[in-house]
């Protein structure tokens, strides 16, 4: 039952699978390339990364580069590394540059650094090659009032011990800022500090704003000041504006009120006249006051009316 091709093509599967596997597990190609590149690494340490579910490969790759710089670096921490997340490949990039560059910078230190979430690499070549950080447009105003915006440009050096635990890029812009803003906030006259500007970048270099960040401040160069409003007078403006609109109410606070009085002196007056027939109507019951005489009163009072009338004045008879 078994006898054919059949069989035997089972059996080639079967050995070419183990072949697969074998060089799977066993990278013979990448031993024979560290062997011969000067970086000794057995066999069974290679088949242990596969076990351990970790690419020979970027291992053995970052290693040799590591021989070849002459750095004397450790299989194992690399692989452990590598467990933990880091990116080991930039990280010997990062030694190897350090070390060109006559940076101290320990194994345990560039993998901290890298675990923390930095990119050491970069932190070296900024640290070699200091970068420039421009700032915002920061608005400030003088004490005679006028408007000033400035923008400064740091640059800046990494610093390796900070770099765990410092802060970054952002603390610096703020703490630029603010320096600016007291810079031009102390000043007399915003003429003196278009005349020199100058005067900005040593009083923020003296307040030491690159303490407990991963950066050492070279220089501030103020690369730009323009003249913007007029702050203090459009202050005085708007306060006046204000006390003009207290002393409208309050006038007509006032005229309500006397309009109020006024009003309320008539319905007196109104209701005092009210008064006057039942007065003449009880003298005349009482005997107090005839009939001549009230006609005498009426004549006395026409004449005034009359008169008051010629002066453009009121008849004594209107009640508006």
């Amino acid at each position: 039952m078994f006898d054919g091709p059949v069989p035997l093509l089972i059996a080639l599967g079967i050995v070419a699978l183990a072949i697969i596997f074998f060089f799977y597990f066993v990278p013979i190609g990448l031993w024979i390339t560290a062997v011969f590149s000067g970086a000794r690494v057995g066999l069974g340490t290679l088949v242990g990364m596969r076990l351990r579910k970790v690419n020979p490969a970027d291992i053995v790759r970052p290693y040799i580069s590591a021989i070849k710089a002459g750095l004397d670096l450790n299989v194992g921490q690399m692989e452990a590394h590598f467990l933990a997340g880091g990116n080991v490949g930039r990280v010997v990039q990062a030694l190897i540059s350090a070390d060109r560059a006559n940076i101290e910078l320990p194994w345990k230190r560039a993998t901290a650094i890298d675990l923390a979430g930095r990119d050491v690499l970069e932190a070296v070549q900024v640290s070699v090659n200091p970068k420039v950080i421009q700032t915002p447009r920061v608005s400030a105003v003088a004490k005679d009032g006028i408007q000033l915006v400035a923008v400064a440009r740091v640059t800046v050096r990494a610093n390796i011990d900070r770099l765990v635990g410092g802060a970054g890029e952002e603390t610096i812009i703020a703490r630029v800022g603010e320096g600016t803003v007291s810079s031009i906030g102390s000043a007399v006259s915003h003429k003196t500090v278009l005349e020199n500007p100058d005067q900005i970048s040593k009083y923020v270099l003296e307040r030491g704003l690159d303490a407990g960040t991963a950066f050492e401040i070279l220089s501030i160069d103020i690369a730009d000041v323009d003249v913007g409003r007029n702050i203090g007078a459009e202050l005085q403006t708007d306060q006046a504006e204000a006390d003009k609109k207290i002393a409208q109410a309050k006038a007509e606070e006032r005229r309500s009120m006397a309009m109020a009085s006024e009003q309320e002196m008539r319905a007196r007056v109104v209701e005092a006249e009210a008064e006057v027939p039942l007065a003449m109507a009880e003298a005349f019951r009482s005997g107090r006051l005839g009939v001549m005489d009230y006609y005498n009163m009426e004549n006395v009072k026409a004449d005034t009316d009359m008169r008051t009338t010629i002066s453009g004045g009121r008849p004594s008879n209107d009640s508006r």
